[in-house]
């Protein structure tokens, strides 16, 4: 945890509405707490970096420790977040355990909006996954953005039919922007660097079926290889991404 993330509802300020931007409390339990415990090993006094979800970030001085919970001071300081990759990245919904990494890891390289896309070889109990919850979802982007110290949270959008979302979605989507699918066939060209709005779409295991990459390439997506090895999708997102930016 490189940064101690905090919504805006858990700090207390102090003093008036004017002090706003110079002190405030918060009390933190929990994951947070043990981490700030047995990794940080906080004592009174010491100084950890903090940020709000969606705003700045500071130092919290730790002020109190219990046997459950910990007391930060928290000053705040104007904060420019880590910029984000120009990236949209459509992924075929993997399976769960893989999801939660993928997310992290897509977060912390700074991917800003994630549409989670049915396809023919996603099976249909993937959908059913409480990892799919809201709070579940938060949980992973929150541990992405603490891996690398920013603030802003990524969007993620569910879309249960591939037809419709790319008859009817991907085509405003794509105005304007680089748009790539990566697929396993030796018959694409590699994938190249860009510093360009991309929108990237990456399949399931054993890549998007031929009628799926067709609907892609009619919108205006290029198909794009990685070379002859063909890897786990939660290895293929951030080596795309490393590729592409």
């Amino acid at each position: 945890m490189n940064l101690i993330l905090l919504h805006a509802n858990e700090l207390v300020w102090q003093g008036d509405s004017d002090s706003r931007i110079e002190s405030a409390e918060a009390v933190l339990n929990g994951r947070r707490f043990l981490h700030i415990q047995s990794v940080h090993k906080a004592e009174i006094g010491d100084l950890l970096r903090v940020g709000v979800i969606n705003g700045s970030t500071g130092t919290g001085a730790v002020k109190k420790i219990d046997s459950n919970s910990i007391t930060l001071n928290v000053i705040l300081h104007q904060h420019e977040p880590p910029c984000p990759l120009p990236v949209t990245l459509i992924l075929a919904l993997p399976r769960p355990k893989m999801l939660r990494r993928i997310i992290q890891s897509a977060t912390s390289m700074g991917v800003k909006k994630i549409v989670l896309l049915n396809s023919y070889k996603v099976e249909k109990s993937f959908w059913q996954s409480p990892y799919l919850e809201p709070a579940s979802i938060e949980e992973q982007l929150i541990l992405g953005l603490e891996q690398a110290v920013d603030t802003v949270m990524p969007e993620v959008i569910l879309r249960k039919r591939f037809k419709p979302f790319v008859e009817d979605e991907l085509p405003d989507l794509a105005k304007g922007k680089r748009c790539i699918v990566a697929h396993p066939d030796q018959q694409a060209q590699l994938c190249s660097a860009s510093n360009t709005e991309t929108l990237l779409a990456v399949g399931p295991e054993g890549g998007f079926i031929p009628y799926e990459v067709e609907k892609l390439n009619n919108v205006g997506f290029e198909t794009v290889t990685l070379g002859k090895r063909i890897l786990k999708v939660e290895t293929a997102v951030p080596v795309i991404l490393s590729k592409l930016f």
